[in-house]
């Protein structure tokens, strides 16, 4: 694919004149193979970086043999960079790429800084797709992991663009995120999400708190500008997978939530004897608040107290739940409840500590049946509790990352069902890579048309001209619908032959290869390609 001079020199200036400046040495820095193969740490396939890779150091080899580097050979090195990096745009696709840090990775001090609050997911996606070489955007952010999904020009600048923004909005320096985070590329990426839906990556395997994340996402991303078809349709096919994955493998049975194992790890903390009288106190009445307290009133609990913003929530889950006790105070009451209670559960999305050592301190001690020890549960991230907490004798801290231990329980047979999951995973994955390739034909099936309607339309206007002013708008409908008739039919063979979605034997090179045919055909190729125009946006966005 040509790319235009005018173009190349718009897109490459700064790269030219800093490649002319740079030492051998430098050069050698600006692709490094170790660095290459760092990126593409997971599985993912870093074809572009390699290429630039080889390129830059067949540079460095020209000037370092010949010793006196002339200007003419200056040029042609240059020229060879040029090429490259052109090439890297235009010749290939655009990648969907994912950055992420989760709970297998990442510990929770970490995960808490770079969390990003729901209602900032729209800003996230706007500030990611002004970057250069960033299309199309989502963010999942939960209590267990931090994902950026992005479409990506170029694998390699696009990921060090995202690190360095996350970095930036988080104060979280890049060497820190590089050391936790895992990068994945187009169908890695796409089965990872699939089997984060799934409930395969989640902390407790199965569990269905996670799909209705990811529908979130969806949600969230109606109308928001960078939220484009590409992410979209990764996300939407993900929901599908959650969805299949669920009913056809039934691997959340016997699965538990974060909330549900919360409760768990807190009867587990405490002695048996005590399990439905200790006190027990929930710090935010949201959707994880609302779990824990369906948990606790399912192991019996009978009487607890709620500290919440504002009553109507607990209100509202009060009336569900009529045959327990349950207290609201404000949260200006939040202290005073906590010295009255045994197990103080948080989930709240306040982004500082409610509990520090200073605020505990004071507390009276609770009562030997319970352990003499006061148990905080924190699901929350960023954490309500914070670690000095377990400073103190009579407190212990427990975060999300501590409940592995009662997720242990139940594993084997889930982990069967996951063998079951993975096989539909693999199977959707394929369905959605057709999906994707067979996007590839879409500029050519839209000039095709195009093409084939200016026709009609010039040939319809001859046509009405002969026949003169004096034919009724009855005949000039049944005209125009037999114009258009003529064309559909002409054009159905080879719209069919442009298609490739997996419905059908046809191979993704058979497809192209149609796509070629008809372009040179009917010289559909005179127009600017769509990658290149998408290139020339992103560098008119960035001079001005």
């Amino acid at each position: 694919m040509a790319i235009p001079t005018a173009f190349s020199g718009a897109k490459l200036e700064s790269l030219s004149s800093s490649a002319a400046a740079a030492s051998p040495a430098s050069l050698g820095l600006f692709c490094n193979p170790g660095r290459v193969r760092r990126l593409s740490i997971q599985k993912g396939l870093f074809n572009s970086g390699i290429r630039c890779e080889v390129a830059a150091s067949d540079v460095v080899d020209q000037s370092q043999s010949s010793g006196n580097v002339t200007s003419s050979s200056s040029l042609s090195a240059l020229e060879q960079l040029k090429s490259s990096a052109a090439d890297r745009y235009t010749k290939e696709r655009s990648s969907i790429v994912v950055i992420g840090l989760s709970i297998h990775t990442t510990p929770v001090e970490v995960r808490e800084k770079l969390a990003i609050p729901e209602a900032e997911w729209p800003r996230a996606i706007g500030e990611l797709c002004n970057l250069n070489h960033i299309e199309e955007a989502a963010v999942l952010s939960t209590c267990n992991r931090m994902e950026i999904y992005v479409v990506a020009l170029s694998q390699h600048r696009g990921v060090k663009e995202v690190t360095e923004w996350m970095s930036k909005t988080s104060g979280v320096p890049v060497t820190e995120i590089c050391k936790h985070r895992f990068l994945l590329y187009n169908n890695d990426a796409t089965q990872h999400i699939f089997e984060v839906s799934a409930g395969l990556d989640s902390l407790v395997l199965g569990e269905g708190q996670i799909l209705a994340q990811v529908k979130q996402v969806v949600k969230v991303g109606q109308g928001v500008t960078g939220f484009g078809r590409n992410i979209s349709g990764l996300f939407k096919h993900a929901i599908t997978v959650g969805k299949r994955v669920r009913t056809e493998t039934n691997i959340a049975a016997g699965a538990v939530s974060v909330s549900s194992a919360a409760v768990e790890l807190a009867l587990m903390k405490l002695p048996e004897s005590c399990h439905t009288t200790a006190r027990m106190l929930v710090i935010g009445a949201g959707k994880m608040g609302k779990l824990v307290i369906k948990h606790l009133v399912a192991k019996g609990c009978t009487k607890m107290v709620v500290v919440n913003r504002s009553e109507d929530r607990v209100s509202a889950i009060r009336e569900e739940m009529k045959d327990v006790e349950i207290i609201y105070k404000p949260l200006n009451e939040m202290l005073k409840c906590a010295a009255e209670a045994d197990v103080i559960f948080t989930s709240t999305a306040s982004e500082t500590p409610l509990f520090m050592k200073e605020h505990v301190v004071d507390l009276p001690p609770v009562g030997a049946s319970v352990g003499s020890l006061r148990l905080f549960i924190d699901i929350s991230v960023p954490r309500n509790v914070g670690a000095c907490v377990n400073e103190l004798e009579d407190a212990r801290v427990y975060n999300v990352d501590d409940l592995k231990e009662v997720v242990a329980a139940n594993k084997e047979d889930r982990l069967r069902k996951a063998m079951e999951a993975q096989a539909i995973i693999s199977e959707e994955s394929k369905q959605f890579e057709a999906w994707r390739d067979s996007l590839e034909t879409v500029p050519t099936i839209k000039k095709l048309r195009a093409y084939a309607e200016r026709i009609r339309v010039a040939e319809l206007e001859k046509c009405m001209s002969k026949m003169g002013d004096d034919i009724s708008k009855k005949t000039k409908k049944a005209v125009d619908d037999l114009s258009r008739g003529i064309v559909n039919k002409l054009l159905h063979g080879p719209m069919q032959h442009l298609r490739c979605d997996g419905s059908d034997s046809r191979t993704l090179s058979e497809t192209l290869e149609n796509m070629h045919a008809l372009n040179r055909m009917f010289s559909l190729e005179t127009d600017i390609s769509v990658l290149e125009q998408k290139i020339r946006a992103k560098v008119e966005q960035t001079q001005k």
